[in-house]
């Protein structure tokens, strides 16, 4: 069996998880999750674990079984603690700030960047160069922060751009070592 998979998943005070036709639906003090389980693993909702199993033994089965055991931990995880990640902006003249509920940012371009968070993602600016992405769903913090991200990834001579917190930037020498200039 999947060593994730198999492993109970806790139900912590305060949580309500209900299961109908396979859809799951996790409630809790930051929010409401539900996903659509796939129909070959079987989740069974205890008064203080969930336990999942899967139909048979097939590769794809047995992938789906600590797949579907991650998702729902991140899902309780998410209604109890939420999720956030920080990116931080590195270059002169780069930085955001926030216009109403719109990401307004300026890097590098002709152009400042607008961007709108979708439902269930709050934005802030604590300073002109850090940015920090929050909500419950996992899935959608990560994808939300990788789009802001894709605007002006750091770049390997100099490091500019947006990049995530503690990311590290391998460097390049650049054109001066490459021709042996004296």
């Amino acid at each position: 069996m999947s060593r994730i998979g198999r492993k109970p998943i806790p139900i912590v005070k305060g949580i309500n998880v209900t299961t109908k036709d396979g859809l799951i639906t996790v409630k809790g003090p930051k929010g409401e999750l539900s996903a659509k389980v796939h129909p070959d693993i079987s989740v069974e909702v205890g008064q203080a674990e969930i336990l999942l199993t899967r139909a048979s033994d097939e590769k794809q089965t047995r992938a789906l079984h600590g797949l579907w055991r991650a998702l729902l931990q991140n899902m309780i995880t998410g209604v109890t603690q939420g999720y956030s990640r920080k990116l931080e902006i590195v270059g002169v003249g780069y930085r955001a700030e926030m216009k109403g509920k719109k990401l307004h940012l300026l890097v590098g371009y002709s152009h400042p960047i607008l961007f709108g968070p979708p439902e269930g993602v709050a934005l802030e600016t604590p300073t002109q160069t850090n940015i920090i992405i929050s909500g419950i769903d996992k899935q959608l913090v990560g994808l939300v922060a990788a789009k802001i991200r894709s605007f002006r990834p750091p770049e390997p001579y100099k490091g500019k751009g947006i990049k995530y917190e503690g990311e590290y930037i391998r460097r390049k020498a650049g054109k001066a070592a490459a021709t042996g200039a004296k």
